[in-house]
């Protein structure tokens, strides 16, 4: 299917590794001009080399709303314009289920929702400056939609990211602007929390996925980044307000 990307101009937060650089790799290679965010430079100016095809790269911590606003100016300096951002911001590290402090909520807070709050707030108004279509898609979990093992906090902040997908949806609309969530199950990137995991018991991992996944795998950021993918472009024109579950079948509902 062509997805109609060709010269659009799309920011990937988060795009130094894993999902994010899986996401900025495949926009690229659908055409799309592609600018990328992360906090750590090194790892995010290896990523701008393998995305190629002339990619930005952004240092920039958009926990802060004065970071996030300041990057999507260095975007509009350079690009002109803004037609896709994809929020790919977070993590799910945290403290056991019952160890929570207000110290670690705000944490995973700032990290999981501010992040991508501070983003749409910060990009809304030169988007709705655009023409044709224009499309934010967020990077939930479905850990925002059950309880599977994973920290309170986490699904907390996931679950407030699928209700601002939702009840931004409206409002944006009326901009000319669509936004959707795709909420991944569990993802094996190079680097990630399931690679460690298969380092330090790989037939406990296996056991889950014949137990709790339909598919019995994990997925890839290519996986996730074809959704993504989707949702931004103009063959999704017609979706908004989605939160698109991407687990191999995880969820049981």
């Amino acid at each position: 299917m062509k997805l109609e990307l060709e010269d659009r101009v799309a920011l990937v937060t988060g795009a130094s590794r894993g999902i994010g650089l899986g996401i900025a790799t495949k926009l690229a290679a659908e055409g799309a001009k592609i600018a990328l965010a992360a906090r750590g430079a090194d790892a995010l100016n290896a990523a701008g080399a393998a995305v190629g095809g002339g990619a930005s790269v952004h240092v920039a911590d958009v926990t802060d709303p004065a970071a996030a606003a300041t990057l999507v100016h260095e975007v509009e300096r350079q690009w002109g314009r803004l037609d896709i951002l994809v929020c790919n911001v977070g993590s799910g590290a945290s403290v056991p289920p019952g160890k929570e402090t207000a110290a670690e909520w705000s944490r995973v807070i700032d990290l999981n929702l501010f992040a991508t709050t501070n983003m749409i707030d910060a990009a809304r108004p030169l988007m709705a400056r655009g023409s044709g279509d224009r499309a934010i898609v967020c990077i939930s979990s479905i850990a925002g939609m059950a309880a599977l093992g994973a920290p309170v906090t986490y699904y907390g902040a996931k679950a407030a990211v699928n209700a601002t997908v939702r009840g931004l949806a409206r409002p944006l609309a009326l901009e000319g602007i669509r936004i959707n969530a795709v909420a991944p199950g569990n993802i094996l990137s190079a680097d990630g929390t399931w690679a460690r995991k298969i380092a330090e018991n790989k037939a406990a991992v296996d056991d889950m996925l014949q137990r709790e996944v339909a598919l019995r795998r994990l997925g890839t950021p290519e996986e996730i980044a074809d959704v993504v993918a989707f949702l931004a472009s103009p063959r999704a024109a017609f979706i908004t307000g989605s939160i698109v579950v991407a687990d191999g079948g995880q969820l049981r509902s």
